[in-house]
């Protein structure tokens, strides 16, 4: 290696930029991945979300094209009928648009009737005060949670909004919490106040049926079918008519973009070894000229006693010298890279944190040691089997 650096480092410089392309691709993957796992939320990947529709077969004396509509005696039904399958429902409830003030300033805004669930559901941060909770639900108080946008609109500061009282909609509302997030700005009230408040005679826009115990497509499957068959005993439809009522089925959507993901890790691991193995291929070449070229010092340590195993050792080690040398420049130039690309990026809902991990850094460290092995295997053997007579005669 000494001897010959131009030729080391120009075959060395084909094993870092393959290296350093499998870091960057291997750092975009992650950092995609990480975004949707991120934005994924394992209270919103176990649901079923229930819209309304509109029948297409006729059944038990009822004709076609009848609206169904879920209500809020699904909600309990389905919990007290399915408790081996379904966890919790819930709903949410948007009102129109009004005018909610305080003693120093107002906003114009659309409050949201939740469930307490909706807080884990989307992630919620609740920087003071608390959240909606199973009380409010249950004697439809007159409470509200601001985003934090808006609690330092009205009182000038998020801090002081908890326990301050807020005009809306001719009624008096207390501020119980303060929530934060990336983009969720909404105003929450009781699911059941907003629905008191709607008049919409228990009709609900949709129910968020959370399961229990997903983890094939099967169980998702499973668990729709029960679904539907209860909301279609309960609504006098056919439980084949999928018209009627519209499920959206979250836990295989989760289940085909981890698939998706999964192939996507695969599909950079496989470019990035094939972009690799073009360096690897030239570390091979120049070992086989390196053999050659030593070919009278093989003779001579042959003939003095060198073991075949001898022979070999030294040239897969200065195979895996090179590579390994050159690849964890490649390692480091990417990483560095990456590292820059994530400080750049910031909080992004496309890539986040497209970094490299250590156990990454591991796999890519034992692929450099193998390929440089390998590289160095054929010339290796071709070199144990110098004769001594021949390589001393050789010119």
């Amino acid at each position: 290696m000494r001897n010959n650096k131009l030729r080391t480092f120009l075959t060395g410089f084909a094993v870092a930029w393959g290296i350093f392309m499998l870091i960057i691709l291997l750092g975009m993957a992650r950092g995609v991945t990480n975004s949707f796992n991120s934005n994924r939320s394992s209270e919103r990947s176990s649901r079923l979300n229930v819209y309304q529709g509109v029948t297409t077969e006729p059944f038990r004396g009822y004709k076609e094209g009848r609206m169904v509509q879920p209500n809020m005696d699904d909600i309990s039904n389905l919990q007290h009928d399915l408790p081996g399958i379904v966890e919790d429902v819930a709903s949410y409830k948007y009102l129109p648009s009004t005018t909610i003030s305080s003693s120093k300033d107002y906003v114009s805004a659309s409050p949201q009737g939740v469930f307490p669930a909706e807080k884990e559901m989307y992630d919620l941060t609740i920087s003071h005060g608390r959240f909606i909770n199973d009380a409010d639900i249950r004697y439809n108080r007159k409470v509200m949670v601001l985003g934090k946008e808006n609690a330092k609109l009205l009182f000038g500061s998020e801090d002081k909004a908890v326990g301050q009282r807020l005009s809306a909609m001719g009624l008096s509302w207390l501020v119980v919490g303060v929530h934060e997030h990336r983009w969720i700005t909404d105003i929450y009230i009781p699911f059941t106040t907003a629905m008191s408040l709607a008049g919409t005679d228990g009709k609900v826009s949709n129910l968020q049926v959370k399961l229990k115990g997903l983890s094939t497509q099967e169980d998702a499957d499973r668990a729709e079918t029960a679904v539907r068959e209860n909301l279609a005993k309960a609504h006098t439809y056919s439980p084949d008519d999928k018209n009627a009522l519209h499920i959206y089925n979250r836990f295989s959507s989760y289940l085909k973009e981890s698939t998706a993901f999964n192939i996507l890790n695969m599909s950079v691991w496989i470019i990035g070894i094939f972009t690799l193995l073009s360096g690897i291929v030239g570390v091979s070449n120049i070992m086989f000229v390196s053999v050659r070229e030593r070919t009278h010092e093989i003779g001579i340590r042959r003939a003095i006693g060198a073991k075949p195993s001898n022979i070999l050792t030294q040239i897969v080690t200065e195979s895996v010298a090179i590579t390994t040398m050159f690849g964890y420049i490649g390692i480091v130039l990417g990483m560095a890279v990456m590292q820059i690309a994530s400080n750049i990026i910031g909080e992004n809902d496309v890539m986040k944190n497209p970094t490299i991990s250590l156990s990454i850094a591991i796999e890519v460290t034992i692929v450099l040691i193998i390929a440089g092995a390998l590289a160095g295997l054929f010339p290796a053997i071709k070199a144990t089997k110098v004769k001594p007579v021949e390589a001393l005669r050789d010119e």
